[in-house]
């Protein structure tokens, strides 16, 4: 369990800023650091059976019968990336709370970069591409959260937006890739999947399942020609571009490509398409970004271009390819996250990141200059930094690499853009740190407090550590990670010097040399690049997006006008054309089976059913009179469902009846008596058409159905038999909501409790000072002046049945796993005492005794619910699996216990909050509306002088 752990731990700790943050910014940031921390702690407890080549697993049932389950696996690439994902989480962690304003959401933030964190982890971490997928989809929403966290900037709206646009239909390609994936293998279980390399690989839908999931990669990992989202992307706070673009989401894609390595690599395919996206890449970003004026933008393309670097290593196709890639995902990690974070330094001290505007900054910002020297020398691989030593080694992977039967074009174009990387990396330092000072800063720069540069101040130090002793600090991680990227034993030799016969020393030379030169030639060269016309990305961008969401407005307005009964009519027409055409290609004619007599009791009370409808429909503008017709047919079929035996749906059944009747009647309370005529005659005449045709079509399939045998057995074959063998009980119906339909349940009193919060937000909207406040200040109910509002005989009956109607509430939910009731009776049973308590004495005068916090009880009831489930995990069971028992207590005898009683418990408590909560939130109108509460004789205090009413004040 401690993989589901340490994967879960990031969405826990995501609850805990918000509620930190009261105890002021600091508290707030430890307390998400502590749990990074322990994440972190975790990931260490288990590194050690990981570096001695064991893969560590955690599975989870979930939903066996679909594959989805929640395993979970850490082998050395799952531990290279969750503790980079970790390691500088926590660091940044610690640079944004110096790094944000006072005026910026410090909790939110926080939340937001623990959900991402938690994604990111479950991606590493995951042995089963469905829930790889669900987090892949979780980074995408998390991140826009997080570029889009200053919200009152239109470029981070618009860098959220297009990061999410291009992320998110990567995403959607490569959830198909991903099937496809799962079917060639027989699985979806990452563990079985990469033992099915020749399988997959001489399968014919092979190239269709490259083609998705690398595409699903090229845009996370910002790609030609998908890259020009990372740059805009930089309109968001410094912390996150130095998390998400520099270790995490960019390297998801990679990550992707890196883990299906063994299956997808090795073919012609794979070589062309990865390993020339990644050099074009490479070489576009390198070159825009040597002429980038912002300094996070200038960042942002030499990311680009490093990505593209290491997909390139990947597309080799090469153990030694792979090897050197792993070991520049560390690298590049370290050295850019501080470059990101020395950037966000000058900015956050200087108030601007325009390169133009800098320079001269070494001597008043000495320790930041030291840290973005260090950084920047390694992205230019300058030795003994460890950037020199993974960038020689793609030197020499490319100068052996042969594309299209060329054995000297791979080498050239890598050195080509090792030589962009280091003009761009001498930029970033000569340009902003060298020179002499300015007097016309936006801002008098000067180095900020340890907080700020501690973090990557670290990395800095990471990065001459690594340079100096390699083989001590990362050998033994890059050996793990490549030896799970390739599938054999590795044991990696980096050292800086390899003598003089290695063509990477030429390289590696030519590039500094070339570099610098290039440097030298920049104004020039600058002047050029200004003045040529290129396509801007975002122009392009804009001009495809922009049509597309013009088109689906318009599509949108066309068909959700707000109409519900055109939405109905279209739904409806669907359906019926769908049954028209089975039934005219099948055979759906009536079966065998002999119709069963009609007594005339029954025969009436269907008669009156129909009548009541009918005149539900012909009234319809009547509100009061259609909503007691409402309760005849609700009390006519809860007598149906007894009359056909199912005591269980005719106790719900009524029980809602009672409740929904009390709450329109509230809700009526404040709309007129009667509705306009809004239907004309031809609309009245088309949705009777529809109405009739729908009805006929429903009519028909039912008696097709219960007329005929069927060749196969059916559902509630398997319920009855199984019902007490497997879920403890022999009320069939409950069992099925609190077991085998448990997760449906499960679902359906989330919904209710989120209409009820729904409920709530609408009303608390009113009550907030506007137009709407205004008008239900001045608006009088008939019958606030009335004198029978509270009858003394309604009040007193009331006050004896509260505690008789909660025992029978507990009777209810007591027996309901063997007899007819249950959770959901019971709550409403009880919901409805309380109901009449504030029917009898007024809102006011009850919500002071029942002091309850119906949010928290429809909270309580969820986590219950969902506490339940999750407790079948701890059994090696799958989600919302029962268990049961028997047990005795003296001197009673012996009885059964199921956890599903603990699940119904669950709902018992969101169904009475929900119902409470709607119904407190529409008498809370009343009250504002001038509603005085009911005061009967004995509620005054002889003694005292005084009300309950005025001492609950």
């Amino acid at each position: 369990m401690s993989l589901a752990l340490i994967a879960a731990l990031p969405f826990l700790g995501a609850l805990l800023p918000g509620l930190m943050i009261r105890a002021g910014r600091t508290a707030c940031a430890v307390s998400t650091g502590a749990v990074t921390a322990l994440a972190l702690l975790l990931l260490g407890l288990n590194a050690p059976a990981v570096l001695r080549g064991e893969v560590v697993q955690t599975r989870i049932e979930w939903l066996p019968q679909l594959g989805l389950n929640a395993n979970f696996m850490l082998d050395g690439l799952g531990l290279l990336f969750a503790g980079l994902i970790l390691g500088i989480g926590l660091l940044i962690i610690l640079y944004a709370r110096f790094y944000l304003a006072k005026a910026d959401p410090m909790g939110q933030f926080y939340t937001y970069l623990m959900l991402f964190q938690g994604a990111m982890l479950g991606i590493v971490l995951s042995d089963n591409i469905l829930l790889l997928l669900v987090f892949w989809e979780l980074t995408s929403l998390s991140s826009f959260l997080l570029i889009g966290y200053w919200k009152h900037l239109p470029e981070g709206r618009q860098g959220a937006r297009m990061a999410l646009t291009v992320t998110g239909a990567g995403g959607l390609a490569l959830i198909g890739g991903m099937l496809i994936l799962g079917n060639i293998a027989g699985s979806y279980d990452l563990s079985v999947i990469l033992t099915q390399k020749v399988a997959i690989q001489s399968s014919d839908w092979y190239l269709p399942a490259l083609l998705l999931i690398l595409l699903g990669c090229f845009t996370k990992s910002a790609q030609f020609p998908f890259h020009f989202w990372l740059p805009h992307a930089m309109a968001a706070p410094t912390p996150v571009s130095a998390y998400l673009h520099s270790a995490t989401m960019v390297k998801a894609g990679l990550f992707l490509m890196a883990r299906l390595w063994p299956v997808l690599a090795g073919t012609p395919e794979w070589f062309y398409i990865v390993a020339t996206t990644g050099l074009v890449t490479m070489l576009l970003g390198a070159k825009i970004a040597l002429f980038k004026h912002d300094l996070k933008a200038l960042l942002a393309f030499s990311t680009v271009s490093q990505l593209g670097l290491i997909t390139m290593l990947l597309g080799f196709g090469t153990k030694a390819a792979a090897t050197v890639a792993v070991f520049h995902i560390i690298n590049h990690a370290t050295f850019k996250a501080a470059l990101f974070m020395t950037a966000g330094i000058v900015d956050h001290e200087a108030h601007t990141r325009d390169i133009r505007r800098l320079g001269g900054l070494r001597v008043l910002m000495p320790v930041t200059f030291a840290i973005a020297t260090l950084a920047a020398l390694s992205m230019a691989g300058i030795p003994p930094l460890n950037g020199f030593l993974s960038k020689e080694l793609m030197l020499e992977e490319a100068a052996h690499t042969v594309w299209w039967q060329n054995p000297w074009l791979v080498g050239v174009l890598a050195t080509i853009g090792a030589l962009f990387s280091v003009a761009y990396s001498f930029r970033f330092v000569a340009h902003v740190f060298l020179g002499p000072m300015r007097d016309d800063y936006p801002h008098r720069p000067h180095d900020p407090g340890f907080g700020l540069w501690a973090a990557p101040a670290l990395l800095a130090g990471l990065v001459v550590l690594i340079g100096l002793a390699p083989m001590a600090t990362a050998a033994w991680l890059v050996d793990a990670a490549a030896g799970a990227v390739t599938g054999a034993a590795v044991e990696v030799k980096i050292s800086h010097w390899h003598g003089l016969e290695p063509a990477a020393l030429w390289m590696s030379l030519a590039a500094i040399g070339g570099g610098l030169m290039l440097l030298g030639l920049f104004a020039p060269l600058s002047r050029l690049w200004e003045g040529t016309p290129r396509p801007e990305a975002k122009r392009i961008f804009d001009g495809l997006v922009e049509p597309l969401a013009t088109l689906s407005r318009r599509i949108t307005d066309a068909l959700h006008d707000g109409a519900v009964t055109r939405y109905f009519a279209i739904a409806t027409l669907a359906i019926l054309a769908a049954g028209v055409w089975a039934f005219v290609s099948g055979t759906h004619q009536q079966g065998d089976h002999a119709l069963t007599p009609v007594a005339l009791v029954p025969a009436a009370g269907w008669a009156l059913l129909m009548v009541t409808t009918c005149a539900i429909v012909a009234l319809h503008r009547q509100r009061l009179l259609v909503l007691i017709l409402v309760g005849v047919v609700g009390l006519m079929v809860s007598v149906g469902f007894a009359y056909l035996s199912a005591p269980d749906l005719a106790l719900t059944q009524i029980s809602v009846e009672v409740a929904t009747v009390i709450l329109l009647l509230l809700a009526l309370n404040y709309l007129p008596k009667t509705t306009p005529a809004e239907s004309g005659g031809a609309r009245r005449l088309r949705d009777g058409v529809i109405a009739t045709l729908a009805g006929l079509g429903a009519g028909g399939l039912i008696y097709a159905l219960m007329t005929r045998d069927f060749a196969f057995d059916t559902i509630a074959a398997y319920h009855l038999a199984n019902a007490k063998t497997e879920g403890g009980g022999t009320n069939v119906v409950n069992v099925i909501l609190v077991d085998f339909r448990g997760y449906d349940t499960f679902g359906e009193i989330t919904v209710l409790g989120i209409a009820a919060l729904v409920i709530y937000a609408l009303t608390e909207s009113i009550l907030r000072p506007g137009p709407a406040n205004d008008r239900l200040r001045l608006w009088k109910a008939e019958s606030q002046d009335a004198g029978d509002r509270h009858p003394l005989m309604l009040v007193v009956a009331t006050r004896l049945i509260l505690p008789l109607a909660i025992m029978v509430g507990v009777f209810i939910f007591l027996r309901g796993h063997n007899l007819p009731g249950g959770g959901f009776i019971a709550g409403l049973v009880v919901a409805i005492a309380l109901v009449m308590q504030y029917m009898a004495s007024g809102f006011e005068w009850t919500a002071a005794r029942q002091k309850i916090d119906y949010h928290a009880l429809i909270a309580s009831g969820v986590l219950v619910a969902a506490a339940t489930g999750i407790g079948a995990w701890f059994n090696g069971l799958p989600f919302m699996t029962s268990a049961y028992g028997y047990v005795t207590l003296w001197p009673l005898e012996t009885f059964e216990l199921a956890t599903a009683a603990l699940f119904d418990l669950g709902v018992f408590l969101t169904v009475l909050g929900a119902v409470m909560l709607s119904l407190a939130s529409l008498s809370r109108i009343a009250l504002r509306a001038g509603e005085t509460v009911n005061l009967a004789p004995y509620d005054i205090d002889p003694a005292a002088g005084r009300t309950v009413k005025e001492e609950a004040r």
